[in-house]
């Protein structure tokens, strides 16, 4: 699979990684044997890059990473996680130095590993990315080998854009696909000018874009396509990339119908799209089973997008999605 190095961190990592809160929580329930044969699915397929966060089943993500890194001592790839999100808010009053230091330490120890390769402040509210003193902070962290390098996760572009002014920044997370297309303005052009990787979240806009819903799908109580459709537990913008429902089933399957008449699986043609956007590093689907694993990897073989099919993509986020999102995030 093709590798492009993440911003600062000078690492190569796979053009499609694997997003792994699915394998924590909040996706209905995955055991930890299924949760291992998607990592292996994924490794087998090219993939180098993992992404979790200590509050994914609070640890369990970190830790069945762990557990499957420590069966597979070969695989040479990179784990990202992300901090910030234990606290009870995810704000200045908890962006401190000791803070920052018991989160790393934990999740080196969920890890097991002695030096984390890439941490991420994990959706703050804006004060964060507004001190000196946070960054003065990570510095630190690396200084002393506790990180290697660090990242943002973010919400908004605004918040993209404050972060990658910040010198040392190594990467930004943020949600970007067919129906979250805002980062295109701004965002991605600004780092790639900072040499800032981009690691693009929400690729299929919470399973959306792979035309397999219909207006009566339903999901597990415990799967937050269920409990948080009016953001009522977190950003509303990471479910369904704040698109309705209603509106969002509509217009995947007019996404769709579009990428099967030029002979692509839906779900591999909306990896594509965000993968052939300039500035983009890795795109970071989630797979409940070795077989959406191994789909997800195979859209790194799709190469570009015909032009028509790109500018249809184009025209139906116009029509259909802009007026919900853009002026949001």
């Amino acid at each position: 699979m093709e590798q492009r190095t993440l911003g600062r961190t000078g690492r190569d990592v796979s053009v499609v990684g694997l997003g792994t809160w699915q394998l924590g929580a909040d996706w209905g329930n995955v055991n930890e044997l299924e949760a291992l044969d998607v990592l292996d699915a994924a490794a087998d397929s090219g993939v180098t890059f993992f992404d979790t966060a200590d509050v994914y089943g609070d640890g369990r993500s970190e830790q069945r990473i762990a557990a499957w890194r420590r069966a597979n001592p070969s695989w040479n790839g990179t784990v990202a996680t992300k901090m910030i999100r234990r606290a009870p808010r995810p704000s200045m009053r908890y962006a401190s130095i000791e803070n920052f230091r018991d989160w790393t330490d934990r999740s080196r120890r969920n890890l097991g590993v002695d030096t984390l390769d890439l941490v991420q402040l994990h959706c703050p509210t804006d004060d964060v990315f507004a001190s000196d003193s946070v960054f003065d902070d990570l510095d630190t962290l690396v200084d002393e080998g506790a990180i290697a390098a660090y990242g943002v996760s973010v919400e908004t572009c605004a918040q993209a854009l404050s972060a990658i002014a910040r010198p040392n920044l190594a990467s930004v997370q943020i949600v970007f696909n067919a129906f979250r297309q805002k980062p295109l303005e701004h965002v991605l052009p600004a780092a790639r000018r900072a040499g800032v990787g981009i690691i693009a979240r929400v690729p299929l806009a919470s399973g959306l874009l792979s035309g397999r819903y219909t207006a009566d799908t339903t999901f597990a109580d415990d799967d937050h396509r269920s409990f948080n459709r009016s953001g009522s537990a977190f950003d509303i913008g990471e479910t369904f990339s704040g698109v309705d429902f209603t509106t969002g089933v509509d217009a995947a399957s007019e996404f769709a119908r579009l990428a099967r008449e030029h002979g692509l699986d839906p779900a591999q043609a909306a990896l594509a799209w965000v993968i052939g956007q300039p500035g983009v590093t890795s795109v970071i689907p989630g797979a409940r089973s070795e077989q959406q694993a191994t789909s997800n990897a195979r859209a790194a073989e799709v190469g570009a997008l015909p032009k028509d099919l790109t500018a249809a993509i184009t025209a139906l986020y116009d029509e259909k999605i802009r007026p919900q999102v853009h002026h949001r995030w």
